[in-house]
């Protein structure tokens, strides 16, 4: 059992997951976000890998993509980041997930990246362009040699036969995308209602948090009616885009999404 699993064993609703793209708004910003998110209330934490071209991304995420990279965040930098932070931290910390894009991975090696993330204390791992089959054939037994979750996508087009694979596949959980759009569009949460239903009534083996716009309060707790919890990334990153002090604006996020 990882961190994601125990975390899931401990608690199954009401689950707040963070995106936040490593290396911005400074490429020295790591280790204070993890620090913040931890301290205020996120149960899961999804560290953004920068790629200057992330096709999932809306143009928030994109920014500060480009904007580590520019700071010069690089996957060594930041596994090298998170060992610290983790050799510091011990062995509670909250479940980190690492989110990205396969060509990166590709050039660094996947099996040493899964070895590195591993070492350094990531749990799971996100990369919406790897498809099923690749994953099954190629690289499952190498993210299962290292106890890390694989985490797919799913979209309100998935179809049922593809979400039973996904679910047979995955451990960890299920990522829902609210839309079949980018990240950080202001999606109407309530026209998905029938999709979030009819996922809950799939009764799949893996917990399911959506994501894609996420927001505020009433758009997390929407989903929460629906899913294990949800995951918020685009709302985040404009929290601490401009912020004075990285901490205090973790802190009044945290609160308005969970109203604490």
């Amino acid at each position: 059992m990882n961190a994601i699993e125990k975390m899931f064993a401990e608690k199954q609703k009401d689950i707040v997951s963070i995106y936040f793209t490593a290396g911005f708004p400074r490429l020295e910003d790591t280790a204070t976000i993890l620090k913040s998110l931890e301290k205020h209330g996120a149960d899961m934490i999804e560290v953004g890998m920068p790629y200057s071209d992330p096709l999932a991304d809306g143009p928030v995420i994109q920014k500060s993509s480009m904007k580590a990279l520019q700071n010069g965040m690089t996957i060594k930098l930041l596994f090298e980041q998170l060992d610290s932070f983790n050799k510091a931290k011990g062995d509670e910390n909250v479940p980190l997930i690492l989110m990205g894009y396969l060509n990166p991975v590709m050039q660094y090696g996947v099996e040493k990246f899964c070895v590195d993330a591993k070492n350094c204390g990531i749990s799971g791992i996100i990369l919406p362009d790897l498809p099923i089959a690749e994953y099954e054939t190629e690289y499952k037994k190498i993210f299962e040699e290292n106890n890390l979750d694989f985490i797919f996508l799913i979209t309100p087009e998935t179809s049922e036969e593809r979400i039973r694979k996904i679910d047979s596949l995955s451990n960890g959980f299920i990522y829902a995308v609210s839309s079949s759009s980018i990240t950080g569009k202001d999606t109407d949460m309530s026209a998905q209602e029938s999709y979030f239903k009819r996922i809950a009534n799939m009764k799949l083996k893996n917990n399911v948090l959506i994501g894609f716009g996420i927001r505020d309060h009433a758009t997390f707790t929407l989903a929460c009616q629906y899913a294990a919890g949800a995951i918020i990334g685009t709302a985040y990153i404009k929290a601490i885009e401009h912020a004075e002090n990285i901490d205090t604006a973790t802190k009044h996020f945290l609160n308005a999404i969970l109203q604490s």
